[in-house]
């Protein structure tokens, strides 16, 4: 199938919640025209139960699954897959407009090694984000898991990938007004909850990084750390709160945003298939 920029385009500011995937047994890209109307028929069948019917969704829900090649590596790495469920409104029945109420996203950007030691008959797309109602993912997820026998878990974020992120994001050229760096803190053993925001200039945050990172194109976790200590003695000296005891918990930047829960807003379709590259080994990392 042709790659549609747009449906890969249809990732981006929306919010997306996290999974990692097994490999799926006996998957192919060749079938995915079948794979929806299997899909299809199989949430007709669920919401026929009572199940998930929400207000004024009542007509079916229309399945497509489709290719985004342009969503990988390399050519080692299988195609990204976007699955769709669109909804007619039972207000309006007569309207041809359909409503998408649910994306999920396959993916495997530079997944290579891991998809070498796996056997033939299984397919990695280890990466896999959804967008829209927990029900319509608790159907799909069902369905993947009995079809193609592979297994779903939630993907957190840790602060200290989360400053990895704060850092790489930091280091790529953005437009002369992009938003504000924040970061968000949490502070622990407090009877209320309570979360500091630090925003940081992104020509600042940039001229800072520059002097950190030794050598371009490349990072170290001496470097990020730095980056990051940096931060927190600039706002020590102007707060007097050490920052170091609290917990980092979401990184925003005109790149994208992440939060420690495994949710992430994508903002600039340059650098897509960067941040999936990192996300893909986290998946990774998480199932090995």
């Amino acid at each position: 199938q042709e790659a549609d920029p747009q449906k890969a385009a249809s990732l981006l500011r929306k919010q997306w919640s996290l999974y990692s995937v097994t490999p799926l047994y006996r998957f192919s890209g060749a079938h995915l025209k079948e794979y929806a109307r299997l899909l299809g028929a199989f949430i007709a069948a669920e919401k026929q139960k009572g199940l998930a019917v929400g207000e004024g969704v009542d007509l079916g829900v229309q399945v497509t699954f489709s290719s985004l090649p342009e969503l990988r590596g390399g050519q080692r790495d299988q195609p990204a897959v976007l699955v769709q469920l669109s909804s007619r409104s039972s207000v309006s029945p007569k309207s041809s407009d359909e409503k998408l109420v649910w994306s999920g996203c396959f993916c495997c950007v530079a997944g290579e090694d891991f998809s070498e030691n796996v056997p033939e008959d299984f397919t990695c797309l280890p990466l896999f984000l959804a967008n829209g109602a927990e029900s319509y993912l608790a159907m799909v997820g069902s369905w993947f898991q009995k079809t193609f026998d592979c297994h779903f878990c939630r993907l957190s974020i840790s602060p200290l990938n989360l400053s990895w992120m704060a850092a790489m994001w930091t280091g790529c050229s953005v437009e002369k007004n992009a938003c504000a760096t924040e970061l968000l803190f949490s502070v622990p053993c407090l009877p209320q909850p309570l979360d500091i925001s630090y925003a940081i200039h992104p020509e600042d945050a940039k001229a800072l990084w520059d002097t950190v990172q030794k050598t371009p194109g490349e990072i170290t976790q001496e470097e990020v750390s730095l980056y990051m200590d940096c931060l927190y003695s600039h706002f020590h000296r102007h707060f007097k709160i050490h920052l170091s005891a609290t917990k980092l918990v979401k990184v925003s930047t005109a790149i994208a945003s992440a939060h420690c829960n495994g949710t992430i807003k994508f903002l600039q379709s340059k650098y897509l298939p960067g941040v999936l590259k990192l996300l893909t080994e986290l998946a990774i990392s998480q199932i090995q």
